[in-house]
């Protein structure tokens, strides 16, 4: 018997989220549906998911008093809100809606009554992105066909111009962008979609697409690796500090293996450098002149200084705004003459109150006015530390003293004026210092208990308030020594330094 138009399209339930994936890319909605397992979960950050719930949570009050649709089974929460809706409750968050196998569920749905709604799709960025167009025309056109009359539908993201003084003020944070005019001329492609997403999942073998800039924007798609399997290691989606375009230029032109890259002359300077270094696995790469002017321009008493911190995605002190970069820690490590005993000071907050004003007053204790200070890509510690002058005017002439002496020490690999392989094309710490010190246990982040890199930092740091006394100081000691290593590292590397420009 000839299968119904209106059969096909129930063959796989089309939620907002699986539609927004099929337009990023049909055969990541394909994999979906069919080879789950092959999902490469490392592109899935939990902080930057757990951030998400915390700000469609905090927007739910936008509007005032609200009921909620818990989440859970499909069927309860579609139950759940026509039973809402027949009581004509005014504002319904996570109202959930199905319409001939599609389902959305509506971050802040506004009941005017009489079928009337307007509809708020709440994003934790601070700007718009193309694709919050297709997941809010998604939800118009659901909610379209189910003989709702939509009167308005908004794009709530935050404001990264706010800031806080006092009570956060919800109408302040956020940002609503009328969004009605583009879900309304956008409906004929979602139907299209809709239909070409369904045939295309009736594929009973692995749908062949070509990589492209799908794979990467506009987010990197975890099924990559499977896609680009049969590429050999390393190819040119190895190269370091290239953009995705860039790469995809070269792909698309056969250049795929480093061989390819390096034969056709394509490469400029540092990606050059990697691919020779990789291919024929060269010794390492100095310029001894330049390291020698580095060198120069650090004097002493020098001072290493790492901070860690965090970014609130909901501003939690005040004078600060959404996502802003909130100091809680650092690390210093000094020599008061070249060769001379190493020196360890450091500081750690607590979690409890905004630490950047004890930060700041222990860094003037710890760094003296005018003396040299050396980070690892210093504009993140010039950054932290000239908001700290503008927030502390009594303390703003002794931090931009330390601003204003600040070295970076990246530089000799940035510059590419020393590199070996090891480096893999990259100019980062994690990176360089393994490749400098390959067999250092020392000197391994892997081997630290609790804490190994800068984001499980934050992290740690933001989840410390929920800690009894004991969890709490247990993972105050793997921040301590995590951070410590960061500017231990600095002296290492440093030292490597000096030795290669004797």
């Amino acid at each position: 018997m000839q299968e119904t138009k209106r059969e096909k399209k129930t063959e796989y339930r089309l939620s907002k989220s699986r539609y927004c994936a099929g337009v990023q890319c049909p055969k990541m909605l394909w994999m979906q549906k069919n080879m789950p397992e092959e999902f490469d979960e490392s592109v899935m950050n939990e902080a930057v998911l757990e951030t998400g719930s915390k700000v469609g949570d905090l927007a739910m009050g936008l509007f005032g008093d609200y009921t909620e649709v818990p989440y859970g089974d499909l069927k309860e929460m579609l139950k759940i809100t026509d039973e809402l809706m027949k009581k004509k409750e005014k504002i319904i968050c996570e109202a959930s809606f199905s319409y001939d196998g599609l389902f959305c569920s509506v971050d802040i749905l506004v009941n005017k009554g009489r079928k009337k709604v307007e509809l708020y799709e709440v994003k934790s960025s601070t700007h718009e992105r193309d694709i919050y167009a297709d997941d809010i025309s998604f939800q118009y056109y659901v909610m379209k066909n189910l003989g709702y009359t939509v009167t308005k539908t908004c794009l709530v993201h935050l404001n990264s111009s706010y800031v806080r003084h006092g009570d956060l003020e919800l109408d302040k944070l956020f940002t609503i962008l009328d969004y009605t005019t583009v879900a309304k001329a956008m409906y004929a492609k979602v139907e299209a979609n809709i239909d070409y997403f369904r045939e295309f999942l009736r594929s009973q073998r692995v749908p062949i697409v070509p990589i492209g800039e799908q794979c990467f924007a506009p987010y990197k798609c975890g099924y990559f690796n499977y896609c680009a399997g049969k590429l050999s290691y390393p190819n040119v989606f190895d190269l370091k500090n290239a953009m995705p375009a860039t790469k995809l230029k070269y792909y698309k032109n056969g250049y795929i293996t480093f061989e390819d890259l390096y034969e056709a002359g394509v490469l400029r300077d540092k990606a050059k450098m990697q691919v020779e270094h990789e291919l024929y696995d060269l010794e390492d790469y100095t310029e001894k002149d330049n390291i020698k002017d580095f060198l120069k321009d650090l004097s002493y008493p020098l001072y290493f200084l790492d901070f860690e911190a965090f970014a609130p995605v909901v501003p939690l002190y005040d004078n600060s705004s959404p996502y802003e970069q909130i100091p809680f820690q650092y690390s210093l490590h000094y020599m008061k003459r070249k060769n001379g005993k190493l020196y360890h000071k450091e500081f750690l907050a607590y979690p409890y109150e905004d630490p950047r004003r004890a930060v700041a007053e222990d860094l003037c204790r710890d760094i003296p006015e005018d003396v040299c200070v050396l980070a690892y890509n210093m504009s993140y510690e010039k950054g932290r530390i000239k908001r700290m002058a503008e927030l502390f005017p009594d303390l703003s002439d002794h931090l931009m003293s330390i601003y204003d002496n600040i070295r970076d020490l990246m530089i000799p690999f940035q510059k590419r004026w020393y590199y070996n392989r090891g480096m893999q094309g990259s100019y980062s710490i994690k990176y360089v210092l393994p490749a400098l010190f390959p067999d250092d246990p020392e000197l391994d982040y892997q081997r630290l208990e609790g804490v190994h890199n800068g984001q499980e930092a934050s992290d740690t740091f933001m989840k410390m308030i929920s800690m009894d006394k004991e969890e709490l100081e247990e993972y105050r000691q793997y921040l301590l020594k995590y951070c410590q290593l960061d500017t231990y590292a600095m002296v290492k590397i440093l030292q490597k330094l000096q030795e290669t420009g004797k």
